[in-house]
């Protein structure tokens, strides 16, 4: 049996120029934001599918009335993301799971379709053995990081949203003395060129 896992989903309110923004070149903005909205509810499926335990969805903008027009299951809790950069936001969330007495965190994001239930569950089964656990992308970033062990450098001074973000983290979990996993190296959904690594029945999406 693995040990309980709380899932924290960090993502963004899949709105026209809001969502995806880099995407509108080949999607315009509302095909970029029905294909955030897709990968939003591919992500909360399949952390809840897991079955881990707890699913949160930590949410930006801030504001619940930005969320009022999406639905969402009622198993899953919300909360905002709050201040910060990425690398605040991602700490503060990791933090308070795992200062409230739980013993494992899993942070990932929504632009990953083949972060499925099953490499989630992997994920998990392999912190068991290690401090965290990677689950890296090809464009150098990671689409999910597991923690069984927290300190306040893990994301400080990262170069967010670019290709170091992946080896960065790997140089401050050496730093840290702590043992990693790496799990087999997933696509993120950013750019026009990634549209070929979305599932192919996701055709819809992009026609």
């Amino acid at each position: 049996m693995i040990p309980e896992t709380h899932i924290l989903i960090f993502a963004k309110a899949p709105h026209a120029g809001l969502a995806k923004t880099r995407l509108i070149p080949a999607l315009g903005p509302q095909g970029a934001a029905a294909l955030a909205e897709r990968l939003l509810n591919h992500a909360i499926h399949e952390a809840l599918g897991a079955d881990l335990g707890p699913v949160t969805l930590l949410r930006t903008p801030d504001d619940a009335g930005a969320w009022s027009d999406i639905p969402l299951p009622t198993r899953l809790t919300t909360a905002p993301q709050g201040d910060g950069d990425l690398g605040a936001r991602l700490a503060r969330g990791a933090a308070r799971v795992l200062a409230c007495g739980q013993q494992r965190v899993l942070v990932m994001g929504t632009d990953c379709p083949g972060l499925t239930q099953d490499r989630l569950r992997a994920m998990a089964l392999a912190l068991a053995a290690h401090d965290a656990v990677m689950t890296p992308v090809a464009d150098g970033g990671y689409a999910a990081l597991a923690l069984s062990r927290f300190h306040p450098t893990l994301f400080g001074g990262i170069d967010w949203s670019t290709s170091r973000v992946a080896q960065q983290t790997r140089e401050h979990i050496r730093a840290l003395g702590w043992s990693l996993n790496e799990q087999p190296a997933l696509w993120d959904i950013d750019e026009p060129d990634d549209l070929r690594h979305l599932p192919g029945h996701w055709e819809e999406c992009t026609g």
